[in-house]
């Protein structure tokens, strides 16, 4: 079998992590078994969908190293949802309902009170052709639900009707049809709702695997009627786990709350975000990896948890890091240059184990470039007096720090943090940072010079 997936989302927000997650997955278990991954823009809401929002989407998958085999919009097979209305009508499988939601809610709340499930109770069913065009004179437009197969020999009598499914992730599942109202498939307007254009599109795209939210278990008992009774495959489903923030709280196209727009903007590594995103909330230990394919190696839809997953964006910034040191310089050239870093692979070498983020180096270069103002205490005033009277020689190589500080080691007495942190403040202006011995060279005589001056009054 030719493993197809899809990732769907609706163009009505830029996408968060929450969001990245199952396009991840969809990816990487693609990628994994040579499959095939296409991109769906659930679209049919017009109100809210943007054409700006659907290439953002398209840009912050790229970013993640997600490349869609193919991709569509809903909006364009309109004529197939209403094809495959009429195929249901047909069989008998789909009916027309004229209750106001003022009425459905009564309705809801009666059964309540009579201590039974808050499911439709098919009364729709119950009308004869004169009643529906006695609604429809009063200005009454049909919503049209699906009739669930929950029923041996009478719609109004449902009974125990179970649905099995191996999820990939969760194992057996099982959901009873008769604990579910019909569900709503085209609402009074016209349009079709998210259960029926997705199955039709599943069905014309042969996606082999679902893999989405847990959030989605329950809709699929229901898809699975669906895809039968619209004489399609059913596929394969596997449900995550569902991503939360650190507080627990979930996450909202909305309030854009970790997007990943924001992420890009931040410097972040989009392995780092794939890695966190993948294997928070499983049995793999979140472990930087240099790509896609890398974390592809090791995927497995048996290894997630059934509870939530929390993704830390403090746990972000140590993954990222822990990225960053291991990046070479062919790898990351281009990125220095643009951030005006002229090619300079030594000090790559020497700044990228102090950068949390690749940008950070701008920040080291500025200290290597200048102005900086030293830091001076004044018990050390005599001791940097003494520093610039023994520097070595130019021109300068990766073993002159060592002679320096020997020699100053040999005048002073001082040695250990004495010798060096003093030397450190003076030349950088900083209490922190890279090691001093690979960037003397960068930093050059003449600063080095300049700078003790300034810090020794001279």
């Amino acid at each position: 079998m030719n493993t197809v997936v899809r990732f769907a989302p609706s163009p009505t927000g830029n996408l968060h992590i929450g969001n990245a997650r199952p396009a991840l997955f969809n990816w990487l278990f693609a990628l994994k078994t040579g499959g095939h991954f296409i991109l769906r823009f659930d679209d049919t809401d017009r109100a809210r969908s943007t054409e700006e929002y659907a290439a953002n989407i398209v840009a912050d998958l790229s970013w993640l190293g997600i490349k869609p085999h193919a991709s569509f919009r809903q909006s364009d097979r309109l004529d197939r949802y209403a094809a495959a209305k009429a195929h249901l009508v047909a069989k008998g499988l789909l009916y027309p309902c004229y209750e106001t939601a003022e009425e459905l809610e009564y309705a809801r709340k009666r059964r309540l009170a009579r201590h039974l499930p808050p499911v439709y109770d098919r009364a729709a069913l119950k009308l004869t052709e004169a009643d529906r065009a006695r609604l429809e004179a009063e200005g009454r437009e049909p919503h049209w639900r699906f009739l669930l197969p929950n029923f041996d020999k009478d719609p109004l009598s449902p009974s125990r009707h179970l649905v099995h499914w191996n999820d990939l992730c969760r194992g057996e599942e099982t959901v009873d049809l008769a604990s579910l109202s019909d569900p709503v498939l085209i609402r009074a307007d016209g349009t079709c709702l998210y259960t029926l254009t997705s199955v039709v599109d599943d069905i014309d795209t042969s996606i082999t695997h679902i893999i989405r939210g847990g959030d989605h278990i329950t809709n699929t008992g229901v898809q699975i009627a669906l895809f039968q009774a619209l004489d399609g495959a059913v596929p394969i489903f596997a449900h995550h786990n569902l991503l939360t923030d650190a507080s627990g709280e979930g996450f909202s196209k909305r309030t854009g709350s970790l997007s990943l727009r924001s992420f890009q903007a931040e410097g972040y590594e989009p392995e780092a975000v794939a890695a966190l995103a993948v294997n928070v909330g499983t049995s793999h230990a979140v472990e930087k990896v240099g790509s896609l394919a890398e974390l592809a190696a090791d995927f497995d839809l048996a290894a997630v948890s059934r509870s939530a997953a929390r993704f830390d964006p403090a746990e972000l910034k140590t993954l990222n890091a822990r990225i960053v040191h291991g990046l070479d310089y062919a790898s990351v050239q281009k990125r220095l240059t643009d951030l005006g870093i002229p090619a300079h692979p030594a000090f790559w070498q020497a700044v990228k184990g102090n950068c949390t983020r690749l940008a950070d180096a701008a920040d080291w270069w500025k200290l290597i470039t200048g102005p900086v103002t030293p830091l001076v205490d004044a018990a050390d005033r005599d001791f940097l007096a003494a520093a610039l009277a023994v520097l070595p020689p130019e021109p300068w190589t990766a073993d002159s720090f060592r002679e320096w500080t020997s020699a100053l080691k040999a005048r002073t007495g001082r040695k250990g943090r004495d010798l060096f942190l003093p030397l450190r403040k003076a030349l950088t202006g900083l209490d922190h940072g890279p090691e001093l011995a690979p960037l003397l060279p960068l930093i050059g005589a003449a600063a080095v010079r300049e700078r003790l001056s300034a810090a020794t009054g001279g």
